[in-house]
């Protein structure tokens, strides 16, 4: 692999933070580091030219994602964070072999607050289809002791996710027919394991019952992200002159992401275009341009 560090100079804690997912599920997790980091200048990608990454092959899904990580951080970010846990199973060691800036991703931390949860040893994962084959989380708890996982794929659920679809009758009986083995397990314990299904966890916590626990990478991925920035002193100083902000690029339709990106995020943002091609780990150029999606710091 690669390595990168010869090109991009040490981490600025000025700089901002680089998020990327296939889509708009990722902004789970930025909306969190946004929440836990209010400080924190924020870049975010949603490879919407590309995604989603689920159905993908995982060599495919390395090639698109080491595409836009390769990207942010020639733009300078402090920090990766791996948004998408398909790109995180897919790319994650060649990730931190390739770049100088501290790499971040959403299995490992979703699994130690799960590990740490369950009171059984009963746990329960949904994900995509490429997460579960890629045994990503079985290799996350596979040091637990008494752990029994039951891993579950749930591919639809982000094809209604980024339609914003995310409560009616239709997704509930799409979640209580994927999630039977879940509940045929008998699990106190399910990680929600693609940073789309937090916006489903209304219909996923009524087809698996309220005693069971649901846990969602982005509030532990963003502990992550400040772990990682207090160790390595590239905090962004509260009195930093000037103010935050955050960006959000989409290799694709600008519009569309806009309309589903309001439901993480709020309403207020405004699409604006903006240059940029993103390049692959391979030379060629990804799908399309950059479009800039941007908030304001609130």
């Amino acid at each position: 692999m690669e390595r990168r560090s010869d090109e991009v100079t040490a981490p600025d804690p000025l700089a901002p933070i680089g998020v990327f997912d296939s889509g708009a599920g990722g902004l789970t997790v930025a909306r969190a580091i946004m929440d836990q980091l209010p400080d924190e200048s924020l870049i975010y990608v949603g490879d919407t030219a590309n995604g989603p990454y689920g159905p993908l092959p995982l060599a495919r899904v390395r090639e698109h994602a080491l595409a836009v990580a390769d990207s942010l951080v020639d733009r300078g970010v402090k920090a990766l964070v791996i948004a998408c846990n398909t790109a995180s199973a897919a790319m994650l060691r060649d990730a931190r072999e390739r770049y100088p800036v501290p790499v971040v991703e959403v299995i490992q931390p979703a699994a130690r607050r799960a590990v740490a949860t369950t009171r059984s040893g009963r746990i329960g994962v949904i994900a995509t289809r490429a997460t579960v084959a890629s045994l990503a989380y079985d290799d996350a708890v596979a040091a637990a002791a008494g752990v029994e996982l039951t891993s579950v794929a749930c591919p639809k659920f982000v094809e209604f996710v980024e339609r914003g679809i995310t409560s009616g009758r239709q997704v509930l009986g799409l979640a209580e027919a994927y999630l039977a083995p879940i509940r045929d397990a008998d699990v106190d314990t399910l990680v929600l394991g693609c940073t789309h299904y937090p916006l489903l966890s209304g219909v996923v916590q009524l087809a698996v019952g309220d005693h069971v626990t649901l846990v969602s990478s982005a509030e532990e991925t963003a502990k992550d992200v400040l772990r990682v920035l207090t160790s390595g002193d590239l905090l962004r100083p509260h009195d930093a002159e000037s103010p935050a902000t955050r960006e959000f690029l989409v290799t694709g339709d600008p519009d569309s992401f806009r309309r589903v990106a309001s439901r993480f995020l709020g309403p207020g943002l405004v699409a604006v275009g903006r240059s940029g091609a993103v390049r692959s780990s391979t030379g060629r150029s990804s799908s399309g341009r950059w479009s800039a999606v941007r908030s304001g710091t609130s």
